[in-house]
């Protein structure tokens, strides 16, 4: 089970201190801007969270996967690109994540199923977003 605290860090502020279930913190959200609307990001957006949070776990799949086979990734970044809805709530309507893996020798057929069980199979947060979202995925391995 994961456990999660938010703080509000202080008045006037849209900032938050996000406390994880391992002790870690990360701050989130903007200053506060004029009545317009326009802020000033200066911590990391909400959304941009969830994206991350899928490319992380995604990204932790394809590297167990890929080591019980018995392959050498030396590398791996996960590129996010998420699609919102114009209107309020504003939800994400597509999500691609492109792998970008390097390492030796690595077996195409084996990090085209790394990366298939991780996305369609493993991965929480991507089986959580999959109902809101369409989440599409590629990658290149570079030498």
């Amino acid at each position: 089970m994961s456990s999660v605290a938010i703080k509000w860090m202080e008045e006037g502020s849209r900032l938050f201190a996000c406390h994880d279930s391992s002790g870690n913190t990360i701050i989130s959200g903007t200053w506060s801007g004029d009545m317009n609307g326009d802020r000033t990001w200066i911590a990391t957006k909400p959304t941009d969270l969830l994206l991350m949070g899928l490319a992380s776990c995604a990204a932790h799949d394809v590297v167990a996967i890929l080591e019980r086979q018995r392959q050498r990734l030396t590398s791996l970044r996960v590129d996010v690109e998420g699609q919102q809805a114009t209107d309020p709530p504003f939800a994400f309507t597509g999500i691609h994540l492109r792998f970008v893996l390097s390492g030796q020798d690595l077996d195409v057929a084996r990090v085209e199923r790394a990366l298939m069980l991780s996305v369609e199979k493993y991965c929480p947060v991507v089986a959580t977003v999959r109902g809101v979202a369409n989440i599409t995925h590629d990658y290149e391995i570079e030498l």
